[in-house]
């Protein structure tokens, strides 16, 4: 029997095992996939880039991926940013381009929409980013939309619809489904004092690719890791746990660390852990998204005066760039089914359709196209967590805590940019089963 199995080779269950290994404790890592890095991934181009195909960026709030990275000996690098140029919005009544944000008709909108932030940003500030639960008012937050809150402060509809195309580029869910206690949570975790601030959130990635902080950690667990391993079954004990493997294999140790997305842990039997405990673990949800990477031979946008970063009504939802000729975009839930509904070899030219409506001919041909569906891989089953009204409250005080020898970490497990809570859980589940936790 092994002192402690970590389920998930994604960057919680790295960050775990790694810690778990340099304290002493002899650590196995069960991965289904026959890679490491969860929703981290790239591939190498034929002309030397990298395409990452998962999570790319963080900010300077994501302070305990900043220090892994630096841990590793990776170097950082600025995203776009810093690039100058307009940012385009491909809306149902047209294409724009605009260098100060959305762009709205009159200045009157826009004095709306700013008014609208701060009074957004005051409230944030009286929410305890640690314990949501514990503000005066917030089962009335929770059951709240974003977007109905919007409306009760008298939020022009221009106002809504700027915040609905923004809530759509994250690929997180429309504000419509969006808990105002969860997003005003969110951003209380990274001390936001509006919306959403690029530089808090998406400034840095990492000059070597972002899955190369999970092939580095991998490196120096080694056989440690096991690939190919799913998991069916997890039974917890005090002194003997459990996990059923898909081949019939029992795996025994005296702790588990479950780093597994909660779409896909819905779909796991756990026995063991109290019915409180895993009440919320199944009031848990993820957003169903998609991602597509475009290669060019050149940045096509900067043609048109553009920046490549955009926000849109259509099925691409956003893109931005991830360097020269290198164009992401994101497929959100509310349009996930619109691409399925595809056939499967006509989806790309479906979504070059959009990208050469909104940068031209020449986007509409792009050298390489990679689509992930993440949304429906039966080893994420999402993208990023998705909090609808009330989930805040029906998940509980339990979120993100652990029942020794239960441990629970991943990016679901923390609102503040999921590699960042993927990384910060995975370390702080592995420092609790030391006995390490301050």
């Amino acid at each position: 029997m092994i002192d402690v199995a970590v389920l998930g080779a994604g960057l919680a269950g790295l960050s775990a095992a790694r810690d778990l290994a340099a304290g002493g404790a002899d650590v196995v890592v069960l991965e289904a996939r026959e890679r490491v890095g969860g929703r981290v991934e790239q591939v190498p181009l034929p002309d030397g880039r990298r395409a990452q195909l998962g999570g790319e960026m963080v900010g300077t709030a994501h302070t305990a991926y900043l220090a892994l990275v630096e841990e590793l000996g990776l170097t950082l690098t600025t995203t776009y940013t810093a690039l100058d140029g307009a940012t385009t919005y491909d809306l149902l009544d047209g294409v724009l381009r605009s260098e100060d944000g959305f762009p709205f008709q009159t200045p009157e909108e826009r004095a709306d929409y700013e008014r609208v932030e701060r009074l957004f940003a005051k409230l944030a500030r009286t929410v305890d980013p640690d314990d949501p639960w514990s503000h005066p008012d917030a089962s009335r937050l929770d059951g709240h939309s974003w977007a109905s809150w919007l409306r009760s402060v008298d939020a022009l509809p221009s106002t809504v619809r700027a915040i609905e195309a923004g809530a759509l580029a994250l690929a997180a869910g429309s504000s419509e489904r969006t808990s105002l206690l969860a997003e005003l949570r969110k951003a209380a975790a990274v001390g936001d004092d509006g919306f959403y601030s690029y530089d808090l959130w998406e400034c840095h990635q990492v000059a070597e690719g972002s899955a190369e902080v999970a092939l580095r950690m991998a490196a120096e667990l080694g056989d440690r890791i096991r690939l190919g391993a799913t998991v069916r079954a997890i039974t917890v004990g005090s002194t003997d746990c459990r996990v059923a493997l898909d081949t019939g294999e029992e795996v025994r140790a005296e702790a588990v660390v479950c780093a597994l997305p909660v779409s896909v842990l819905h779909g796991i039997a756990i026995e063991g852990v109290s019915p409180e405990r895993l009440a919320s673990l199944r009031a848990q949800r993820q957003a169903r998204a998609a991602k597509v990477v475009a290669v060019y031979d050149r940045s096509v946008w900067a043609d048109l005066g553009a920046n490549g970063l955009s926000e849109g009504e259509q099925l691409l939802a956003s893109t931005w760039p991830q360097q020269e000729g290198v164009l992401s975009g994101l497929i959100p839930p509310e349009r996930l089914l619109w691409l399925v509904a595809t056939a499967e070899e006509h989806r790309c030219a479906a979504l070059h359709a959009e990208l050469e409506r909104m940068y031209g001919p020449d986007a509409g041909s792009p050298r390489q196209t990679f689509l992930r569906l993440w949304g429906l891989d039966p080893f994420t089953l999402g993208y990023a967590t998705h909090w609808w009204p009330g989930d805040v409250m029906r998940v509980g005080p339990l979120h993100g805590t652990h029942d020794p020898p239960f441990y629970v970490c991943g990016s679901d497990q923390w609102v503040a940019g999921y590699m960042e809570g993927a990384v910060r859980t995975g370390r702080g589940a592995a420092a609790a089963a030391l006995g390490e936790e301050a």
